[in-house]
């Protein structure tokens, strides 16, 4: 059974970088993922990063930038526009004692390295007995309100999820995206990264200095209540509190949220305490919601809970369409928000 998590800091939906944070440097997400990719780069030789522009130019997000300089072509690699060879080279690394993060620009490019990722990144520990591990990275930003449409805004990280063998983590802050980051580069098995590219420089706050993990697995209480649960990841944790501070407000609810941080392995234990304690629950993804990690989530808490329910397990997600409109009005209407989730959990808190 997974240990009760530790309650820890929510960075600020905000540029403002005042917190309580006693003295722990502030730091937006994307900072947080550079200092922590360097940081690991410096104290391991294995570690090597490869990708589309992480060398040159250093990332389309800059998450490389200086790596080159630093570390050299030997360690930082400037690949083709090639997903599978990518996927296909680092799992080469891994199998021969290295430690890769691969990038993938978009996690919307990502459907030409399916076959690497899930036939082979994710089965080798299965099908050589577990004579071989693959201890790799792939980092993918995902996500979309960032007018990139159809290709460049996708949450498609249920299709991962569903692949046993590969752990999928998400981190909603600075702190958090340190802590799995470390955790999955000395994971011996691969780890689909997600830094929902919306956070990179909206969200900050501190980051502790150091050694500092979080364990793959381990979900966040990100907020303390009592009246409805709400479990989510990512972006939508910021908009998940935002809705609850306006909720509480009105009705005087208290409103838990559960950041799940790591997507598999799911904690379950956390989910299903909290909803035994509240006997209500709304679980949010960005993600189109068939089959999706909210669907799991919510069957879970139907399975294990069902007898401390209160009211039906609700759930907000992206409507089922193909993909995010290009148009503003059209993007606002499909995606998820603070005004969507709030809604929701009115009609929940009154059920």
């Amino acid at each position: 059974m997974v240990q009760a998590p530790e309650r820890s800091v929510t960075a600020q939906l905000t540029d403002d970088t005042r917190l309580d944070d006693g003295g722990m440097p502030q730091k937006s997400l994307v900072e947080a993922i550079h200092d922590t990719l360097l940081e690991e780069m410096r104290a391991d030789d294995r570690i090597v990063t490869l990708g589309e522009d992480v060398g040159r130019r250093g990332g389309v997000f800059r998450v490389t930038a200086g790596f080159l300089e630093e570390f050299g072509e030997d360690r930082v690699l400037d690949t083709p526009l090639a997903e599978s060879g990518i996927i296909g080279t680092a799992i080469g690394m891994a199998l021969n004692g290295l430690r890769p993060v691969a990038e993938i620009q978009f996690l919307d490019f990502i459907h030409p390295a399916m076959d690497q990722i899930m036939n082979e990144a994710a089965r080798i520990r299965y099908r050589s007995n577990n004579d071989f591990s693959c201890p790799m990275v792939i980092r993918a930003p995902f996500g979309g309100g960032v007018h990139g449409a159809l290709y460049h805004s996708q949450s498609i990280e249920a299709v991962f999820v569903h692949t046993p063998g590969l752990k999928v983590v998400a981190p909603a802050t600075p702190a958090d995206a340190k802590g799995l980051l470390r955790a999955a580069i000395r994971d011996e098995d691969p780890v689909l990264f997600l830094e929902h590219k919306k956070m990179y420089r909206l969200i900050k706050g501190p980051v502790p200095e150091g050694d500092h993990d979080v364990p793959l697995g381990q979900a966040r209480i990100a907020q303390d209540g009592t009246d409805a649960t709400i479990v989510t990841y990512g972006m939508m944790v910021h908009e998940a509190q935002k809705a609850a501070a306006e909720v509480a407000q009105e009705t005087g609810a208290s409103i838990e949220v559960i950041d799940l941080r790591s997507l598999k392995p799911l904690d379950e234990w956390t989910i299903v305490e909290s909803v035994k304690k509240t006997a209500k629950a709304l679980v949010v993804t960005e993600a189109n919601g068939l089959c999706s990690v909210a669907s799991e989530v919510a069957a879970l808490i139907g399975e294990a809970a069902f007898a401390y329910l209160d009211a039906p397990v609700m759930r907000v997600t992206a409507p089922d369409v193909p993909a995010t409109p290009y148009s503003p009005p059209l993007e606002q209407a499909f995606m998820v928000d603070a005004e969507k989730i709030g809604a929701a959990l009115r009609r929940l808190i009154a059920y």
